[in-house]
């Protein structure tokens, strides 16, 4: 008696929330080209590759919940054969990459709308055995539509922000009755564990797995296609790169004013600066925020596709007043491996940071800000290991990087330390089949 009306209610707090946002959407496409394929998706509309086979439903929200999927994928299509396994995504750039992953061997669409006629055509159609979520991606009427259905629901590699937990806890009595539909949630820490069990999900559903980031980690100092990178950048292969990735709002203009000050320093007056922005949107911005700044800017995307015979390469990079910005998708783990130091960035200013596992594993001396508490457990592991450098603020950045700079075996023994981290951290993708196993056994 009380199903019905809590699913006709969502549906109308998503009418009004679809209302009082479309304006916004209606920008985002017609300034930047978001928002403007799988529709038809997100209307439930989806298509199986092998509609005979059972199937899997992996969600991953964006690009670093897609990179997390990798190791639990490969194991899936091992361990379950017999089955298809659907993977869906949220935004433009997490289907990019999910497309690029494994479009060739699986199907890729956008996540169906949470209005609750939306996904039953949408589990309809997809008919999943079971439905895995990545970290924390449980909706109302996803919840109460694969429980009606009996179809288990297990959140992997799952985490629960210190902002998000304040944010569930002022709806603690729904969020409890949302949680309770799910079958199993396998969490990266005990903190984040002890956070979903506050919720209130119950005890002996929440079990410690790790974080699946550490596993799909490449330990190495070798990125395939680096080398082109360098060809088409750079005259000498060794000159000091800085590279700050992964960098947000308002956080460039101070990269750019410690750059300022380490190249007054005729020591650091061969460094070079390489910025990737988190969102693909910010790149005119960012491009023109450089140039105010006195660089020269060079886009890495009209350089990237070139074709040239080595000898007619202008080599861009080779000015010391250049600054590179990269552009494109898919190239910030090349332009790590090229770095002498990496700055992880959505740190220095208060937007929860980015993953810095992945700059660690390359070997490169890792370094943050203050405000990168979205990934609270990689960075408690990465600063006790003394395998990266937190900096408060943008003075002691700039220290910091005069010291990494000019000694080179303090930037060998962070990078050193860091991959090590990595190393000690590995081991959740096992643990994590092994209870996606057991709940597809007692489903069956």
């Amino acid at each position: 008696m009380q199903v019905a009306p809590m699913k006709y209610l969502m549906d109308l707090i998503y009418v009004l929330v679809a209302a009082g946002y479309s304006p916004v959407l209606i920008y985002r496409r017609l300034r930047y080209g978001r928002y403007r394929i799988g529709w038809g998706h997100r209307f439930g509309k989806i298509t199986r590759k092998y509609p005979q086979k059972k199937c899997i439903w992996l969600h991953a929200v964006s690009v670093g919940e897609v990179n997390a999927t990798l190791t639990i994928v490969e194991q899936l299509s091992k361990k379950f054969s017999q089955y298809e396994i659907l993977i869906t995504t949220t935004t433009d750039t997490g289907f990019a990459r999910a497309n690029a992953l494994y479009g060739s061997q699986f199907q890729v669409c956008y996540f169906p709308l949470d209005f609750s006629w939306i996904m039953r055509r949408a589990f309809s159609v997809i008919r999943p055995a079971i439905c895995i979520l990545m970290e924390l991606e449980v909706w109302p009427n996803f919840a109460q539509t694969a429980a009606e259905l009996n179809v288990p629901v297990v959140v992997a590699n799952g985490r629960v922000t210190e902002r998000s937990m304040s944010r569930y806890m002022k709806v603690k009595p729904f969020v409890k009755k949302m949680f309770e539909k799910v079958s199993c949630i396998l969490a990266q820490t005990e903190q984040y564990a002890e956070r979903f069990r506050r919720l209130g999900c119950s005890a002996d559903k929440v079990i410690v797995t790790g974080s699946l980031k550490y596993d799909t980690a490449q330990i190495t100092d070798k990125v395939e296609g680096a080398d082109i990178l360098t060809s088409q950048l750079f005259r000498k292969f060794k000159i000091p790169l800085w590279v700050a990735g992964g960098t947000g709002n308002n956080e460039e203009a101070i990269i750019l004013d410690v750059y300022k000050k380490l190249k007054k320093h005729k020591e650091f007056e061969d460094l070079r600066l390489a910025i990737i922005p988190r969102k693909p949107e910010r790149f005119d911005e960012v491009a023109a925020l450089i140039k105010d700044n006195g660089f020269d800017l060079i886009q890495y995307s009209r350089i990237k596709d070139k074709t040239a015979d080595k000898s007619s390469i202008e080599h861009p990079a080779s000015s010391i007043q250049s600054v590179i910005l990269g552009d494109t998708m898919g190239d910030l783990r090349k332009f790590y491996s090229l770095a002498t130091v990496i700055f992880v960035g959505r740190s220095l200013v208060p937007m929860g940071g980015s993953d810095m596992i992945e700059a660690a594993a390359l070997g490169r001396c890792t370094i943050f800000g203050p405000y990168a508490f979205n990934f609270q457990q990689t960075v408690n592991a990465l600063l006790e290991g003394n395998g990266a450098i937190m900096v408060k603020d943008d003075e002691q950045l700039l220290q910091i990087m005069q010291k990494c700079l000019a000694d080179s075996q303090f930037r060998k023994n962070i990078a050193h330390n860091g991959q090590e981290v990595i190393r000690k951290n590995q081991g959740a993708t096992q643990k994590t089949i092994d209870q996606i196993v057991k709940v597809l056994g007692e489903k069956s």
